[in-house]
């Protein structure tokens, strides 16, 4: 029997990952990445590399606790970089890597995806609401 090798043992191990399954790395991942500040924030550094602040004000509604945790996570996934230049008060840069350039190029087709198509919702959601409103109300009257 023949011992496979580091590389064949993770490529074995990557035909093997299946994001439906609770514990499989992949299914972590993409809990994560599916999180809407990761996603504003990978689009806002698509952009160009920014600063803590200029992201900061960009993403409207985002505060320190979570942007701070959000470029974090990213940064611990490979995904963003960090670079600190010591200058009076420090300046520090985030930008993205090359699988999170990938990333962000899905999330901006996302939100420019919601952009052109939130009209049809909203329409949607008041059309459902309405209809589930009258079947409430006739399920209310009868005995």
């Amino acid at each position: 029997m023949a011992t496979a090798t580091a590389s064949e043992r993770r490529e074995e191990a990557r035909a093997a990952y299946n994001a439906f399954m609770k514990g499989c790395p992949t299914n972590l991942l993409l809990s994560r990445i599916s999180d809407k500040w990761v996603g504003l924030v990978l689009s806002a550094l698509k952009e160009r590399p920014q600063r803590y602040s200029d992201l900061g004000r960009r993403i409207a509604g985002v505060s320190q606790k979570m942007l701070t945790q959000t470029l974090r996570t990213l940064e611990r996934d490979g995904l963003v970089t960090r670079t600190v230049t010591p200058s009076v008060p420090v300046r520090v840069d985030y930008a993205l890597t090359p699988p999170g350039a990938s990333l962000a190029t899905l999330f901006s087709a996302v939100k420019e995806w919601a952009e052109e198509h939130i009209e049809e919702v909203v329409e949607a959601r008041e059309r459902y609401d309405t209809e589930a409103g009258a079947v409430a109300a006739a399920g209310a009257q009868s005995p």
